[in-house]
């Protein structure tokens, strides 16, 4: 492992120069990974792994749009392609990628179907750190093991194809075999990660609800619309506040913010610019900082969770949500933001 300085902290990261592909490959050559679930995380991890060389399986719902997207992608029913539980039984490494409320529905089919010496993989700490309410308890005969990209299954594959590739944290949670970490590290070079940082079930889950609750999903969502209904309230026109709102952020700064670092963008623009950042950051940190502590707070105690699981679980979920979801698509903003899309020059 590499010890790097992260801001005069120490970090042990592992690479993909300490860790090549080639002793990835190796360690598994003997092993059938079954992916389960081909939905958010399923296909991203279950095509790298598939071109980095390794024997997968997919396990699914039959006669789902998930099934016939795994068939589109040259998964053969009988072949390659299965049942949750044949997936489950045929396999060596069960990579357990169903959503939350599917791990929660499918426990009880994957626990019956699992084998001593088995190892079963998570992408998110969710469903063993709140057993309690999840019931997903894992038997003490196998490993249990966490690798967690740090970014969707979409671009997870986007990166793979050009040649790059998310961070992920790993977790070992159970080593039954004492190869788990070995395991969990071929896995990671495996399904395409950039680096990989070490954490725990826990930890992934807090930081993972945290972020996107809050500045990955949920906060960001709430500043646009702050800041956009403020300058249309005082006259600003949809494509000026949208402009100044996201598209500058998400289409100039960012990019070179996530090139150079936000300590370059600081030094790189005006000095009015400069000087009214410099000031309202402060502001904006101390309002919010309190609220971040309110939300780790609800995802720590594990009300963040009751939370998911409950709406989950009612019958008119699915269509309470959609109405939800139909709101943000509708509104003004990201109306005008369809549309901005739309002006953007074409490549030739």
């Amino acid at each position: 492992m590499a010890k790097l300085n992260f801001g005069g902290t120490m970090e042990e990261v592992v690479t993909r120069e300490e860790y090549p592909l080639e002793k990835a490959q190796n360690n598994l050559k003997d092993k059938t990974i079954a992916v389960l679930g081909y939905g958010v995380q399923g296909p991203g991890q279950a095509l790298n792994l598939r071109d980095n060389g390794f024997n997968v399986i997919v396990g699914q719902r039959q006669e789902s749009p998930s099934w016939a997207k795994a068939v589109d992608d040259g998964f053969e029913p009988g072949k390659s392609l299965f049942t949750i539980a044949e997936a489950t039984q045929k396999a060596d490494i069960v990579m357990y990628l169903l959503s939350d409320a599917g791990q929660i529905a499918a426990w009880d089919t994957v626990k019956a179907n699992l084998n001593a010496g088995d190892t079963l993989y998570f992408s998110h700490g969710f469903g063993v750190t709140f057993n309690e309410q999840t019931s997903i308890i894992p038997p003490k005969d196998v490993d249990v093991i966490l690798v967690a990209p740090k970014g969707s299954g979409r671009s997870l594959r986007t990166l793979f194809l050009d040649g790059k590739g998310l961070n992920s944290s790993y977790a070992v949670f159970q080593d039954a075999t004492g190869n788990a970490k070995e395991t969990a590290l071929s896995l990671g070079i495996g399904v395409g990660s950039g680096y990989l940082f070490e954490t725990d079930f826990k930890r992934e889950v807090y930081s993972d609800l945290t972020g996107e609750r809050g500045i990955l999903m949920g906060a960001i969502a709430g500043m646009f619309e702050a800041q956009y209904n403020v300058l249309r309230k005082h006259g600003h026109s949809p494509s000026e506040a949208f402009n100044e709102t996201v598209e500058e952020l998400t289409q100039s700064l960012m990019p070179l913010v996530a090139e150079n670092g936000m300590d370059w963008m600081y030094a790189n623009t005006s000095t009015t610019a400069q000087r009214g950042a410099l000031d309202w950051r402060h502001k904006f940190r101390d309002l919010n900082e309190p609220l971040f502590e309110e939300l780790y707070d609800s995802v720590k105690t594990g009300n963040e969770a009751r939370i998911t699981i409950e709406a989950n679980s009612k019958e008119d979920y699915r269509e309470k949500l959609n109405e939800e979801l139909k709101e943000i698509h509708d509104s003004e903003i990201w109306q005008t933001g369809k549309t901005v899309r739309g002006l953007r020059p074409q490549n030739s």
